[in-house]
């Protein structure tokens, strides 16, 4: 008898579960929030260094360095880091090609909502140049990801590609636990926070596709275009790793933002940044 209600107890929850899949329900995801924090200004003198068609000649842009705080249940990320915590403070020079300086660190925001540097777990970022990865290290028991051909750009020796592992140190040659992405990335394994694989400005470069359950869905750029005028025309920085990879990413990122559907949100653009609450408030 004690087997046959076993058998029954066990057909019952079986049963169960195949209707729970057949109804196309999931498992409830992990809550997640964001934060958009300020991680610096680049004052860019000279646009046309964004242009490998002369197309902004005696203009000038101030760029948002921005980062952000990714909460995923009880786990902290990052995702990129900004300028270096001694450029705090810095003049930014008007005759200069571009010139950069920082109003505050990222430890010093995270103070403000109780967050300790030892709470974040993982830090993603776009791309190794140093407006993105300036502060990483004072999150040395963090993960790194980053993508698989920044990864071995920033390894090899001497670095290639204009890549500086020196902010990242501690997971180039030192301790710290590094993931080199290749392609796209799942981070937290429930479709909620995406590496997105967009080559181009750098070899590995990445944005971050961002599921919220009340804001919607939220695409971050990284470098893949520096402002919307950029963006809404295809414009390519001569400094670019690779032109072709560069317009097939910005293409399959258009693509992703009008299917999913997501916000895009140009991370250098203030305009764009202004679409998430301004800190310390979050978006959820």
């Amino acid at each position: 008898m004690k087997r046959v209600l076993i058998l029954l107890a066990a057909g019952t929850l079986l049963s169960g579960l195949a209707a729970f899949a057949a109804s196309g329900q999931t498992a409830p995801a992990a809550e997640v929030k964001m934060w958009r924090l300020d991680c610096g200004t680049v004052q860019v003198n000279d646009l046309n260094r964004f242009s490998d068609t002369n197309a902004y000649t005696g203009k000038s842009m101030a760029f948002t360095g921005s980062c952000y705080l990714i909460k995923h249940g009880d786990a902290y990320m990052l995702w990129d880091t900004g300028l270096a915590a001694a450029m705090k403070g810095a003049p930014l020079s008007k005759t200069a090609p571009i010139a950069a300086t920082l109003a505050t660190t990222i430890v010093e925001q995270l103070a403000k909502i109780g967050v300790k540097p030892g709470d974040i777990s993982r830090i993603g970022i776009s791309h190794y140049h140093f407006d993105h990865t300036g502060q990483a290290g004072a999150f040395p028991q963090a993960t790194l990801m980053i993508g698989k051909g920044d990864a071995e750009s920033l390894a090899a020796t001497p670095p290639q590609n204009g890549a500086d592992p020196t902010p990242l140190k501690n997971w180039f040659g030192g301790a710290g636990k590094l993931e080199a992405v290749a392609g796209d990335k799942d981070v937290f394994g429930d479709g909620s926070v995406m590496m997105i694989d967009l080559p181009g400005h750098t070899p590995g470069h990445h944005g971050l596709l961002v599921k919220l359950a009340k804001r919607g869905n939220f695409l971050l750029s990284g470098d893949a275009a520096h402002f919307r005028e950029n963006y809404e025309s295809n414009g390519v920085p001569g400094f670019n790793y690779n032109r072709a990879d560069t317009l097939a990413s910005l293409e399959r990122f258009r693509g992703l933002a009008k299917n999913v559907p997501a916000t895009v949100i140009i991370q250098h653009d203030p305009r764009d940044i202004a679409k998430l609450p301004a800190f310390p408030a979050s978006a959820d």
